[in-house]
């Protein structure tokens, strides 16, 4: 089972828990008499506004991420605050004109009452659901292939604690060797390479899971397997005792009493990354549609002064590895890169007088609004980098593709802090501080960079 799949199972569940809630509820206070009022209540359209009220408000807390992500206990322990939550904010608006006491202690009692029902339909069916995928799991439907990597001792060891928690959904394939050895007879895990084939068996064996397990000698190796593994969608996870080497970088993940660390997790709760979201729709649109005029006095002179499309579209590589194709105003002549792909210079040649100003003022940027809207791209993040270029880089730089974990930006904090790419030290400096904001993900830190660029457009620091 897939995660496209969990997701629809979920969905379709609490559809059918919040419903469900939802009429029982509609029969206590309309139909059972039990609260001693009289009302003349619809029974549909109110049901559909609380189920996407409810629905808008699973997915922003992140009720709908992967069913391995927490016990029973702590998913149960988060619907109860979310539900709270979204009771008291929705009873509040819907009771903000009650007037007269008798009306406001009755309001009470009905929040109370569609409380308790709402948390007992959707933590039975959540309960149901896992204790479900807790069966399948331990008869080994759904569980994500899984390699160790690390000595044959460590993985040996780690194997067999897995053994005995089957609910965790890992399904171990085999080990991958720090040294070009064979396994002793005492291994009973195959080898299925060392560390310099780490990145081709992953790719091999659709691998979904990376677990860990170095000796403590071994401490230097965990940046190289960190990074054959950052341009794949895998889990990575190491056994406890190794915290100490990444601090500041790994997340507890504890399940059935079983304890390992995530590495490199996404650090954007769901909340913010929803807020995220919305706010990167809500100002490009309204960016686009405000300023169109503008635009398109911007696209006139630049038919006017050369030859060629107005729109400049250019091949980008963005999260998860994606192909897209971003979209900018040309600023450069028709053909400038009839050489091949080439690094932007200053005083480029290439560059038309209008461009200069359009670079400058960070203009020729506009139209990526249009990729933000269609969630290829984010107000703020890394810089999407050329195929070609991510290649190389990604052979040169430790952690380049780290990057790629993450929605590209037009601007982030690499380019506010740092200059424009004009060759690979460029580059190697830009990345260390993109790693630092995907660390360091937050919307606190999202209008801080907002705040940097748009000074950057007003005072014309562009590159020309």
């Amino acid at each position: 089972m897939n995660a496209k799949q969990e997701k629809i199972i979920l969905l379709a569940a609490d559809f059918v828990a919040i419903n469900l809630a939802w009429l029982v509820y509609y029969f206590v206070r309309v139909r059972s008499g039990i609260v001693g009022m009289s009302m003349n209540v619809e029974l549909w359209l109110p049901m559909v506004a609380i189920y996407l009220f409810w629905l808008l408000l699973f997915f922003a807390v992140g009720l709908y991420r992967s069913w391995y992500a927490e016990s029973r206990f702590d998913e149960i322990t988060r619907a109860f605050k979310i539900i709270s939550f979204g009771c008291l904010s929705l009873f509040f608006a819907v009771f903000a004109d009650d007037v007269g006491k008798n009306v406001n202690i009755q309001s009470r009692l009905l929040i109370a009452i569609y409380w308790a029902i709402m948390l007992g339909s959707v933590s039975v069916e959540r309960l149901v659901l896992r204790s479900v995928q807790r069966r399948m799991l331990i008869a080994g439907v759904g569980a994500r292939k899984t390699i160790i990597v690390g000595s044959e001792a460590k993985s040996q060891e780690l194997y067999d604690e897995l053994l005995k928690y089957p609910a965790l959904g890992y399904k171990t394939i085999g080990f991958v060797s720090l040294e070009r050895t064979r396994a002793t007879p005492h291994c009973t895990l195959p080898v299925l390479g060392d560390l310099s084939a780490l990145h081709a068996v992953v790719e091999r064996h659709d691998v979904r899971e990376v677990l860990i397990a170095l000796d403590s000698s071994d401490h230097d190796r965990l940046l190289d397997i960190v990074s054959k593994c950052n341009g794949h969608k895998v889990g990575l996870k190491i056994i406890p005792d190794l915290y100490d080497i990444i601090s500041g970088q790994a997340r507890t993940n504890q399940i059935y009493g079983f304890p390992l660390i995530e590495i490199s997790p996404q650090l954007l709760t769901p909340w913010e990354a929803t807020a995220k979201r919305t706010i990167d729709v809500m100002v490009s649109a309204a960016v686009l549609v405000l300023g169109l005029p503008f635009w398109l006095l911007i696209a006139a002179m630049i038919k006017v002064e050369s030859h060629g499309p107005v729109l400049y579209k250019q091949e980008r590589v963005g999260k998860d590895g994606k192909l897209f194709s971003i979209i900018k105003f040309r600023s450069m002549y028709r053909d400038a890169e009839k050489e091949g792909p080439q690094w932007a210079e200053k005083k480029d040649p290439r560059v038309t007088r209008f461009g200069k100003i359009l670079r400058k003022l960070h203009l020729d940027e506009i139209p990526q609004l249009l990729n933000v809207l269609v969630g290829e791209m984010s107000l703020i993040g890394p810089r999407p980098e050329r195929p070609v270029f991510v290649e190389q880089l990604s052979k040169e730089i430790p952690m380049y593709l780290r990057r790629l974990k993450v929605r590209p930006g037009i601007s982030g904090w690499a380019q506010v802090k740092h200059k424009y790419d004009e060759n690979i030290e460029d580059v190697r400096k830009k990345v260390q501080y993109d790693l630092f904001y995907i660390e360091n993900m937050s919307l606190r830190m999202d209008f801080k960079i907002l705040l940097s660029t748009v000074a950057h457009v007003l005072l014309g620091r562009g590159h020309t």
